[in-house]
């Protein structure tokens, strides 16, 4: 009799199974830097739009 230690639907999948014995942590850091870049760039891109819009509406009452 076989002494495998099966659990669940282990048995029954066609691929080989792979195991993680070591990953890189940096991918999580990197990953995680690029999402704070990604929302700080938008946040300048609508403080921009934000103060060109000022700009457009009050521009000509200051002008005068």
């Amino acid at each position: 009799m076989s002494q495998h230690n099966i659990i669940g639907s282990e048995a029954f999948t066609r691929g080989p199974s792979v195991i993680i014995r070591k990953y890189k942590s940096g991918g999580l850091r990197r990953r995680r830097a690029k999402t704070v870049a990604t929302f700080i760039a938008g946040a300048a891109a609508m403080l921009t739009a934000g103060l060109v819009a000022a700009a457009a509406i009050y521009g000509p009452a200051l002008a005068s």
